[in-house]
């Protein structure tokens, strides 16, 4: 039989992380992240990584699992989410995937197959040549322009991944979202979505960010850059850490870098819903308020007695 997965999916700041706590504690299971955010060690107030005692609760996987230097490649993290799905899975236990990066999600539930286009690093070369002298906006309106589909999948502040796509399609001329293979979906999924009205959700990322900052997000990103990692880092690019680097260096008061973060998430949770639309009928969608916990593990407990 086909393994059974659950998928909790849903915008930054809905709630994930505390529905999936009390789901997990609730049905017996582990919980594996997807989200790309929390994959790095000492980068914890700025990504709302799950607190330790959270993580005592339930068993997480794949967070806190490579440095800030170290960058996790998809087909890399789609192996380690597969290996600790099936670790749980061998200990009878149920697997919930949780996160808000749509593309790792997508990589493991639809047995993606990257394209497999060696480095090239002549063009790699020049693409960066071309971020410095021209700035990475510029790389990034240029994979728009070569293809829609693939930037609109890419946050423009990963630079790497649209380093990537346009070495893709340099190299091979075709475009690298007709590139990506797709094999046999591993596992019976039930999808949850998580939703909030918009100005609800708008107002937890205010609160939040106000809330990094009052726990010493400054401090952290601090400590990074003492700790040798380069402000240039694509981990260190990530809502929070570039705004607050700009605050460092001072070229942004806090006011500011609060700012500019919060219209960063706001374009994020909308590239978060091109993922996972409200419209899929393969996603049974929870708007968060009180009790909803316990509607979604009735509906939960349904769906795996029809499996």
């Amino acid at each position: 039989m086909t393994p059974t997965l659950i998928l909790l999916v849903g915008p930054t700041a809905v709630g994930k992380t505390d529905i999936a706590i009390w789901l997990a504690e609730r049905l017996g299971g582990e919980i594996v992240s997807s989200d790309s955010r929390l994959f790095y060690r000492a980068m914890d107030i700025g990504t709302a990584k799950p607190t330790l005692q959270d993580r005592t609760r339930v068993p997480h996987h794949l967070i806190d699992i490579a440095d800030p230097d170290q960058i996790l490649s998809l087909s890399i993290f789609q192996q380690k989410a597969h290996e600790a799905i099936a670790g749980i899975q061998s200990r009878g236990k149920l697997p919930l995937l949780v996160g808000g990066t749509g593309q790792y999600v997508r990589a493991v539930i639809q047995g993606w197959k990257p394209p497999e286009v060696k480095p090239d690093k002549q063009i790699r070369y020049e693409l960066e040549k071309m971020k410095e002298q021209r700035s990475a906006d510029w790389l990034y309106e240029k994979l728009k322009s070569l293809d829609g589909e693939a930037a609109e999948k890419i946050d423009p502040r990963n630079v790497r991944r649209t380093i990537r796509a346009l070495e893709v399609i340099l190299t091979t001329g075709k475009k690298f979202s007709d590139q990506r293979g797709q094999g046999d979906a591993p596992y019976h999924l039930i999808t949850i979505g998580l939703a909030r009205p918009r100005p609800e959700l708008y107002a937890r990322i205010d609160a939040r960010i106000d809330a990094m900052f009052a726990s010493g997000l400054l401090d952290e990103v601090r400590d990074l850059l003492a700790k040798g990692y380069s402000s240039e880092l694509p981990t260190m690019s990530a809502i929070g850490y570039r705004e607050c680097i700009e605050v460092i260096e001072g070229r942004m008061n806090i006011e500011q870098a609060k700012s500019e973060m919060r219209r960063a998430t706001r374009i994020f949770v909308r590239r978060q819903a091109n993922w996972f639309k409200e419209s899929d009928p393969d996603i049974k969608w929870f708007t968060v308020q009180d009790g909803i916990v316990d509607e979604i593990e009735l509906f939960v407990r349904r769906a795996l007695q029809a499996a």
